[in-house]
Parts: C-alpha cells; structure tokens; sequence
C-alpha cells in the first residue's frame, strides 16, 4: 500500500495554504501597527486635521455685507467672536468644535434687535466659506447663509 504524499495532494496543499494565509493575516492585523496615510495617495485628507487657527480673520456675509471677525483661537476651540451690522452687535457665545468630521462654528447674537439670534456653520475648506443657517430671532425664522474670507 502506498502512502499519499503532501506533493500530489491538492486538497490538503490547499489546506495548509488556507491556514498558512490566515495565520499571516492574523499576524499582520495583530503585532504590525497600521501603516499611516501617504499624503497626496488620492483619498481627501481629513477635515479633522485642519486646525481651528484656519479660521482666524474676518468673514463677510455677500447678501448683505454683515461681517463675523474670528480671532484669539485656541488649540481646544475657545475664541473671540465680533458681529458687525455694520455696527458693533454684542456677541452672547461663540464656539467652535468639530462636529460630523468638519469645523463648526455656533455664534449667539444678544443685543437691541438681536435677541438670541444664532449662526450654526460649518468650515468648507475647499471654498474656504462658512456655510450654514441663521436664525433671525424677531422673527423666528431660519435661513440659509454663507460667509466668505475677507481678503
């Protein structure tokens, strides 16, 4: 009787082919850390990675010419928000957080005519423009608005 010998054996090379690979995968997922992104490979860089610095200055809303002036940005989303219609509005609360992985900024108006009216936007980085929404509190209505950089 002869013995079958692993060389003219397919289905149990296959086997041990099988295993061999998982246990390569296994190791590779396991022991080696994960290899970090190539910057320019293709794939759009994260908005997470954009500092909240990036927008510091002053942003003008087209529509109308009202003017939010973002400065003293801190590393944790703290800053110095002043509106102007075209005077000085008393800001209320101005943060800046990330929010669905893009920069988002929340501006609270409190002043005559201002009473509670709020800007939530986001950072578009590829325009370089807050877009988002106002509620215009008189008169309890929202709209859609964008603010471009001043240059």
């Amino acid at each position: 009787m002869r013995k079958k010998c692993l060389d003219h054996n397919p289905s149990i090379r296959m086997s041990i082919l099988a295993a061999a690979l998982i246990i390569a995968g296994v190791f590779l997922t396991v022991v080696l850390p994960p290899v970090p992104a190539i910057a320019g490979s293709g794939k759009a860089q994260s908005t997470e990675k954009i500092d909240f610095q990036r927008l510091a200055g002053r942003w003008v809303r087209p529509d109308g010419g009202y003017v939010l002036e973002l400065k003293d940005i801190t590393k944790d989303g703290n800053l110095k928000a002043s509106y102007f219609n075209p005077r000085s509005i008393n800001v209320a609360k101005a943060e800046l957080r990330r929010k669905d992985g893009r920069l988002a900024l929340f501006v609270e108006l409190r002043d005559l005519n201002y009473p509670g009216s709020t800007y939530s936007l986001k950072y578009d980085p590829k325009g370089d423009r807050l877009i988002g929404t106002y509620f215009q509190a008189v008169e309890r209505q929202t709209f859609d608005v964008e603010f471009q950089r001043v240059r």
